[in-house]
C-alpha cells in the first residue's frame, strides 16, 4: 500500500469565495466550436488536442423570421456515449445537446453549481446577456478551484 501525500498548494490568482463569486469569477472566457458536420472522430481529435471536455457546436438557422445563431453542446461523455455506440461518423449536430443550458456571466456561482447539479450536468454555456452568443464555459472543475483557492 503507498501513502499519498498531499502538497499544501495555493491558488496562482486572488478570487472571491464561492459565496461572493459569479459565474464570471470562475468560467473559461471563449469557446472552442465546431461547425455542425462536423464528425465525432474530429471532435475526438479537436478535444484531445486541446485537453477540452466540451465543444459549442455552432452553425445558422434559417426560419420565417430570417438567419439566427444556434447552438449545442457536446461533452466529453457524449461523445463517449456516441464512439460507443459506434458512431465515430455521426455528426456533431446529431451528438450535441440541443437542451443546452446556458448562464450569465453575473449569475451567482452557487446558483450555477445548484443547476448543474439538479440537471446532471457538468458544464453550463456563458452567454452574453443582450446578444445572447456565447462567450465562455463554466465547468464543475471550475467550480472546484474557487472551492479551492477562493479567499474573502
Amino acid at each position: 500500500m503507498s501513502a499519498t501525500t498531499v502538497k499544501n498548494l495555493t491558488g496562482s490568482f486572488v478570487m472571491p469565495t464561492l459565496e461572493h463569486a459569479t459565474v464570471s469569477d470562475a468560467m473559461h472566457p471563449g469557446v472552442l466550436s465546431c461547425e455542425p458536420d462536423a464528425t465525432a472522430t474530429e471532435l475526438a481529435r479537436l478535444m484531445s488536442a486541446q485537453h477540452v471536455h466540451c465543444i459549442v457546436v455552432m452553425g445558422i438557422a434559417h426560419d420565417a423570421g430570417g438567419e439566427s445563431l444556434v447552438w449545442g453542446t457536446i461533452t466529453d461523455l457524449d461523445l463517449l456515449r456516441a464512439g460507443l455506440a459506434g458512431g465515430a461518423e455521426q455528426t456533431a449536430q446529431a451528438i450535441a445537446r440541443h437542451t443546452t443550458l446556458s448562464v450569465e456571466p453575473t449569475m451567482p456561482l452557487r446558483a450555477a453549481g445548484r443547476l448543474m447539479l439538479e440537471q446532471g450536468v457538468s458544464h453550463l454555456l456563458v452567454v452574453e446577456p443582450r446578444a445572447q452568443r456565447p462567450i465562455g464555459v463554466l465547468s464543475s472543475l471550475d467550480l472546484a478551484g474557487v472551492m479551492a483557492w477562493g479567499e474573502a
